[in-house]
């Protein structure tokens, strides 16, 4: 199974191919989508969606996992990333992908064991869980392959549960 993971934003979308074969999880590709700061916000939006669009027709994921934005100050920061998040899940619906979300408290449980971990300690087991040289830059490459992880814990976690259900 080939996962997606994003961390959405508007100036940087960090992506994340890994692909899930039985207990092991693969770095397949990473990097980021960048927009041009001072560039209207309706072309910045375009080049995510594109991009977003080519990434997923050349690499192939079977699934799309994307952090839940969470902000606590800054609305008009919230409402860019927030349209930024949605072009996302646009180019991932119209590719005809199922797409889970997870919360940063989530995906810090899942990466290190627990939810409220700092952000360089995500970033340092998500290097050693992939087997990578060097931590991903810039950090939101780091968090959006965090997401992946947690999403292949996750959907295996989960398969298992309905599967025992459906008996």
């Amino acid at each position: 199974m080939r996962i997606l993971g994003i961390d959405p934003g508007i100036a940087i979308v960090g992506f994340g191919f890994v692909d899930k074969q039985g207990s092991k999880v693969i770095p397949v590709q990473y990097g980021c989508i960048q927009t041009e700061a001072h560039t209207p916000e309706e072309e910045r939006l375009l080049h995510v969606y594109e991009g977003m669009k080519q990434l997923i027709e050349k690499y192939k994921p079977d699934a799309v996992a994307l952090e839940k934005l969470f902000f606590n100050r800054n609305v008009t920061t919230a409402m860019t990333v927030s349209q930024a998040r949605g072009v996302l899940v646009l180019a991932a619906v119209q590719s005809g992908l199922p797409v889970a979300e997870y919360t940063p408290m989530q995906v810090k449980q899942a990466i290190v064991g627990y939810g409220k971990a700092e952000k360089q300690q995500v970033q340092e087991m998500v290097r050693m869980f992939l087997k990578l040289q060097a931590v991903p830059k810039p950090d939101d490459v780091a968090d959006a392959l965090a997401v992946a992880i947690c999403h292949a814990h996750s959907y295996t976690l989960n398969s298992k549960l309905n599967e025992v259900l459906r008996r």
